[in-house]
C-alpha cells in the first residue's frame, strides 16, 4: 500500500484536525487505552498543536485510498503543553523548556510492520533536535494490569520497540488523565509512565 507521510507545523494541520481524530478515536479504542472518544474531545485537545508553532504532525496518507489518514505522529516543545504534562518534570526539577514532548504514534492495523513507526520516531527526534535548548524527548503510556480483563491474548507490550529507539521507562515521572473508557458511564483517571530518552551527545 502506497503512503505518503507529510509533515505540518503548528496551523498547517488545521484542514486535516477532524481527519486525525477521527484517526484517534479509532487507534485508541483498542486494548490498552480503551478510548471511548469523541470528535469534540478531539478538536479541543488537538489545539494545542495548532496554537504551538514549534510543533510537529507528521500524518500518513494512503494514495490508494483517496490519500485517507491512515497514520499519525505528534509533538511539541514541552514547554507548549499543558500542566498536567508538565507537572511530573517540575516536581523533579527537570526544566519544561529542555524538554519535547511525543505524543501520539499511530497507525490502522493494516498499515503496521511496515516500518512506519520507525519513520515516526526518526522524525519527531529530527524535530526534536532542530529545537534550541532541547535536551530530552519523552512520551508517556497508559499504565494497565497484567491481568487487565480486556487485555487480548495476543496482547504484546511495546516496550521492547520503544527501547530499541533507547527510551528507558522512569516509573518516578507518572500524571494522571481522565477519559471515557469503553463501557464506562463517564471519565475516570488513568496513570501514566513517561520513558525519557537523552538528546544524543548529552549525558
Amino acid at each position: 500500500m502506497p503512503v505518503r507521510l507529510q509533515s505540518f507545523h503548528g496551523p498547517e494541520l488545521a484542514p486535516h484536525l477532524d481527519a486525525l481524530g477521527e484517526l484517534r478515536i479509532a487507534v485508541f479504542r483498542e486494548y490498552p487505552y480503551l478510548y471511548d472518544g469523541s470528535l469534540e474531545y478531539e478538536r479541543a485537545y488537538l489545539q494545542t498543536y495548532l496554537e504551538s508553532p514549534r510543533s510537529l504532525v507528521v500524518l500518513a496518507f494512503d494514495e490508494d485510498a483517496d490519500d485517507a489518514v491512515v497514520g499519525a505522529t505528534t509533538c511539541l516543545p514541552l514547554a507548549d503543553e499543558g500542566p498536567e504534562f508538565q507537572a511530573p518534570f517540575v516536581a523533579l526539577g527537570i526544566p519544561v523548556e529542555s524538554v519535547c514532548y511525543f505524543g501520539e504514534s499511530i497507525l490502522l492495523p493494516a498499515y503496521r510492520g511496515q516500518g512506519i513507526g520507525k519513520q515516526f520516531f526518526d522524525l519527531r527526534q529530527a524535530h526534536a533536535d532542530s529545537l534550541p535548548g532541547i535536551q530530552l524527548t519523552a512520551f508517556c503510556a497508559v499504565d494497565r494490569p497484567a491481568d487487565h480483563p480486556r487485555r487480548p491474548a495476543d496482547y504484546r507490550p511495546l516496550d521492547e520497540f520503544w527501547e530499541r529507539q533507547g527510551y528507558l521507562k522512569h516509573p518516578e515521572l507518572q500524571c494522571e488523565f481522565r477519559w471515557k473508557e469503553i463501557d464506562e458511564p463517564g471519565e475516570s483517571p488513568k496513570t501514566l509512565t513517561f520513558w525519557l530518552r537523552p538528546k544524543p551527545g548529552t549525558s
